[in-house]
């Protein structure tokens, strides 16, 4: 089950470690007066500004750039990580959004395609797993889950910041009522069996007995198969459920595919290659919105290259 209010209380935070988070918690209580337009051409403007500070960051995102998307020239490259960075900066505006906004405000601003595969899951009674990648409006994107599903739930890991954490956990909580601790996999389990709908991240491998190496973009990245996994333990259906701001700024769509046919199957690295091919084909609709900040490719084998290696 989810923490009780109080163990999420923010009153505990005074130490001076906590008083940048909670500069972020006023202009995130504040930003979400803006217009919407306005909230996202002041976050563009600060992704530009970090783009130069975050050094380490930076580098990381240009190198996975390079390795998943070789046909594009430099040019284009340097420009789709400025990109990146001005939608890393706007996930900043869509973080006030998914946790602050009335729902109503949620509802003119994302269209919800396949909102009957959703329907059709439910007619199951068999759990649904969500299939949702690391996609910069990702808070934004499971905020509407609060008008589509009654019953649903997510995973955490602990943050450094406890503080930020704790806030996090408390936006997430309107759209996703059951939160787990991301090693509570019987709860997990359990929660599908009865059920319940579960937004499960599974894009960003850990150092876990799941893992295997599958391409990634073409190239090879470790990859959990804990998707097939958990279909075949609880019995629940597999929707891939990926999201994205428009070109224009003028919103989001989010699109619901139906539920895997034939997963999970005998062979779970089959069944994970499926899911991520889905995710790369719609990565590629707004790859600036893709989080390319996170070291994709680490963790191999010592006979692959460190590609993160700066000189």
């Amino acid at each position: 089950m989810s923490p009780k209010h109080d163990d999420l209380s923010l009153g505990r935070f005074w130490a001076p470690r906590y008083w940048p988070v909670w500069v972020l918690l006023l202009w995130l209580r504040s930003s979400v007066f803006l217009p919407f337009r306005w909230q996202i051409s002041i976050g563009k403007r600060f992704g530009r500004i970090l783009k130069p500070l975050m050094r380490k960051s930076s580098h990381s995102a240009a190198r996975n750039l390079k390795i998943c998307f070789p046909e594009l020239t430099n040019d284009e490259r340097d420009l789709l990580l400025t990109r990146h960075f001005e939608a890393l900066g706007a996930s900043v505006a869509e973080m006030a959004i998914g946790w602050f906004a009335p729902i109503g405000r949620l509802r003119r601003l994302i269209h919800v395609e396949g909102r009957e595969n959703l329907e059709a899951a439910k007619q199951r009674e068999k759990g649904i797993l969500l299939f949702v990648g690391h996609f910069t409006c990702l808070e934004v994107g499971v905020a509407i889950l609060e008008d589509l599903f009654s019953s649903g739930g997510g995973m955490y890991r602990p943050a450094k910041n406890e503080m930020l954490g704790i806030l996090a956990r408390r936006g997430r909580n309107r759209s996703l009522q059951n939160l787990l601790p991301s090693n509570n996999i019987r709860g997990l389990v359990r929660a599908l069996r009865e059920n319940s709908m579960f937004v499960y991240l599974s894009d960003h491998a850990q150092v876990e007995s799941n893992n295997v190496l599958l391409p990634f973009f073409g190239e090879p990245a470790l990859t959990t198969t804990a998707a097939s996994r958990l279909a075949k333990l609880s019995g629940a259906a597999v929707l891939p459920y990926f999201f994205r701001r428009l070109p224009d700024d003028s919103g989001y769509v989010v699109n619901i595919a139906p539920p895997m046919e034939s997963f999970p199957s005998d062979d779970p690295i089959v069944d994970t290659r499926r899911l991520v091919s889905q995710l790369e084909d719609y990565i590629r609709l707004a790859p600036e919105q893709y989080i390319w900040t996170y070291r994709r490719f680490k963790g191999r084998p010592a006979e692959y290259a460190d590609v993160y290696r700066m000189d």
